[in-house]
């Protein structure tokens, strides 16, 4: 009997490294612990394959039952899906075919604006007027997406869908719920802001979009006893996570036991404290119950800080197993930061602390001497544009900026001027190519090497430690005892203002103190 061709006679390891030069592996998902986690695994979108990849994997998957076993691992290991007609149609055809199903790990949820007012009288934006301000659209396509909207959520297609979808999803690891809008919604929620009276016609509202997704995701989930262990939303409104608190606690007991990663940014700042206060014991429950903790970040928008006290989210509690703990835009005391990182000193690899304030009577010495002191295993810190809280209200009080309303869907950071996040033209491969916009964080580790606080890169919210091999010359420009930080009292906090040369020392003095003059560690 003849030998087969020599291809075939390669170990599957071997052949899953050739895949690797086709398309790297989707499965290799970025440790909990490493500060590329946040904006690479949770918070961006799962990158579209080149067409040429695609066509690759496709040819590599119909030469052989073989082949195309180990090319699906690959291929369905991340499946995207939009709120849409199309994107169910797909999403329904994958979960009927188990083979393919059960190498899902993450599935990424692309949820559209919904549209809310005046759907019989959309047809009025193609008067004169609006095709003058943004030009000439086509009205039948938004006629069709609200047509769809509403039929898919009177019917109740997107829960069926996602419910099957989600248990024949045997492997799932993580969901996420991102936002997205086509270029026609841009254009349309441009023109809304323009003008006030157009609401009476149209309004595009990611409020009740979030909701209602995150109400028939979790219902999937439950009602799956799904393995998922991660969720995240770089966008989510507070509203929806008011109708999980609608739930019974015991009802969502199971899922919250089983999350080792939580990863949410509310990106509605009206109001917001008092938002997140009616949410308190919901993030009682859900912090109480989740035991296997891991990581954990809450972000807000970097323009409105939220002022509630650590632990009207925290409640104290200790997670035995975190890795990582990630806020963003709050101001705080010293006492209050200190004390959580006291809490998980043994176990703590990363600490993120972005557009954190310190309050009167607080010091980011103090912080920072307690972390250099006393965190044992603190491989790295991120306090990109922190600051003290009288210095920022000054800022605006001087500039005479008010805040500026939140535009449809709720403010983020993209609102800042000086803290712009690009949208992003990213076709949802799972959907057959639609051209959407997806709102997401694209900076990447070496971002935190840049001198600069502004513009994507300052947007940052993944959760890359330094490496251990790094050598001292590259954090450390000391040459000599007296030029470098031997305490806290040499780190020059003045307790106004921290200029990013400052932070960027800071965070290397935590972490890496240098090994000529500190034997500390």
């Amino acid at each position: 009997m003849a030998s087969p061709p020599g291809i075939l006679r390669l170990s599957n390891e071997l052949l899953r490294e050739i895949l690797d030069h086709i398309e790297a592996d989707p499965e290799k998902l970025i440790n909990l612990d490493r500060r590329a986690y946040l904006s690479q695994e949770s918070f961006r979108p799962p990158p579209v394959p080149a067409r040429n990849q695609a066509l690759d994997l496709g040819h590599f998957r119909l030469t052989c039952r073989r082949f195309s076993e180990l090319g699906a691992i690959h291929q369905f290991a991340r499946v995207t899906t939009r709120f849409s007609q199309k994107g169910f149609v797909r999403l329904e055809n994958i979960a009927s075919q188990p083979h393919l199903a059960q190498h899902v790990k993450k599935f990424s949820y692309m949820v559209p604006y919904f549209y809310v007012e005046g759907r019989e009288r959309i047809r009025e934006i193609g008067l004169p007027q609006f095709q003058e301000s943004v030009g000439v659209l086509d009205v039948r396509n938004f006629m069709k997406k609200v047509n769809d909207q509403k039929r898919i959520v009177q019917t109740g297609e997107d829960q069926r869908v996602l419910k099957k979808a989600i248990s024949a999803f045997t492997s799932l690891q993580h969901v996420q719920i991102l936002r997205v809008q086509d270029r026609e919604d841009d254009l349309l929620l441009q023109y809304i802001r323009q003008r006030n009276d157009l609401t009476q016609l149209v309004e595009l509202r990611w409020a009740p979009a979030c909701s209602h997704c995150t109400k028939t995701i979790g219902a999937a989930l439950l009602e799956a006893r799904s393995p998922c262990s991660r969720f995240s939303s770089p966008m989510l409104s507070p509203q929806s996570a008011i109708v999980l608190a609608e739930h019974p606690a015991k009802s969502f007991a199971t899922l919250f036991e089983r999350l080792t990663c939580l990863e949410l940014h509310f990106d509605d700042g009206i109001d917001l404290d008092n938002k997140m206060r009616d949410l308190s014991g919901l993030f009682k429950t859900v912090f109480s119950a989740a035991k296997n903790m891991q990581a954990v970040h809450v972000g807000f928008p970097s323009h409105r800080p939220l002022t509630l006290k650590l632990e009207e989210l925290f409640h104290n509690v200790k997670w035995e197993k975190l890795l990582a703990f990630g806020i963003q835009a709050w101001k705080l005391d010293a006492e209050e930061i200190i004390a959580l990182a006291r809490r998980h000193r043994v176990t703590m690899k990363g600490l993120r602390l972005r557009d954190v304030l310190l309050k009167d009577g607080s010091l980011w010495k103090d912080v920072l001497g307690y972390l250099h002191d006393d965190m044992l295993r603190l491989d790295w810190v991120s306090l990109r544009r922190i600051g003290y809280s009288k210095h920022f209200d000054e800022q605006w009080a001087a500039a005479g900026a008010e805040v500026p309303d939140d535009p449809p869907g709720g403010a983020s950071d993209s609102d800042d001027e000086s803290d712009e996040l690009d949208f992003d033209p990213t076709p949802d491969a799972t959907n057959g190519g639609d051209n959407d916009f997806t709102m997401h964080d694209d900076s990447d580790d070496s971002s935190d090497d840049t001198d600069d606080d502004h513009g994507p890169a300052a947007n940052a919210m993944e959760f890359p430690p330094l490496m251990p091999d790094t050598p001292s010359s590259v954090w450390c420009n000391c040459n000599g005892r007296s030029a470098y930080p031997e305490s806290k009292e040499d780190l020059g906090d003045d307790g106004v203002y921290v200029s990013n040369a400052q932070r960027k020392l800071w965070e290397r003095w935590v972490v890496r103190r240098c090994p000529e003059h500190d034997s500390q560690k």
